[in-house]
């Protein structure tokens, strides 16, 4: 059986860039194939990113690496990307609108302003809105969504039992003017975010 999934990040949870090194190789190919089954894409252009204990360290581990601020920066890192853990009675998604075209994208943000509010998630018959992450500009003053934002989902009883059932129908979606699409969730996704609740 296995053990409940860890619930925050503590200093000793990450390692010093020296000490990453040697095991960083192996530590990208290990994510890369957890990931697989951490990700939804909803519409022509927005990806849902489902974090845990794990994806959040390795966040924190290549920042670390690539920026090499040292303690500080752990600190830091360890602050702002401490609360994207998921606590139990939640999913945790990092969305992000990925638009190659520099032009397109620009145009395709400022259509979507707002969207923070407009994104949700359906199991268990209930619809779960998702909780933008409030430290965070989601959407500028000038009314141009973030290409990267993140929001906690706060699941009832119900939804986690959705999660829990295989072959639940689970959808994710945005219900914004300008960018309404909705997407089921795939059975392996669904398997592997069981495994945080």
């Amino acid at each position: 059986m296995s053990s409940s999934p860890k619930r925050s990040i503590d200093r000793a949870d990450i390692l010093d860039r020296a000490d990453y090194l040697p095991m960083r190789k192996d530590q990208r190919t290990r994510m890369s194939a957890l990931k697989k089954d951490r990700r939804v894409e909803v519409g022509p252009f927005a990806t849902f990113y489902f974090e845990n204990w794990e994806t959040i360290r390795h966040q924190i581990l290549e920042m670390v690496y690539i920026e090499n601020g040292g303690e500080a920066q752990i600190t830091e890192e360890i602050e702002a990307y401490g609360p994207l853990v998921p606590t139990g009675q939640e999913l945790v998604a990092t969305v992000m609108f990925e638009i190659d075209e520099p032009a397109r994208r620009l145009t395709q943000l400022n259509r979507i302003g707002g969207i923070e509010h407009q994104t949700f998630l359906q199991a268990g018959g209930e619809k779960i809105r998702g909780i933008p992450d409030p430290s965070r500009e989601n959407t500028s003053p000038e009314g141009k969504a973030s290409s990267v934002q993140f929001f906690h989902f706060k699941l009832t009883p119900a939804a986690i039992d959705a999660f829990r059932s295989p072959g639940a129908q689970i959808l994710l979606g945005f219900d914004h003017p300008n960018y309404g699409h909705i997407a089921l969730v795939p059975e392996p996704v669904r398997a592997a975010l069981a495994g945080d609740l």
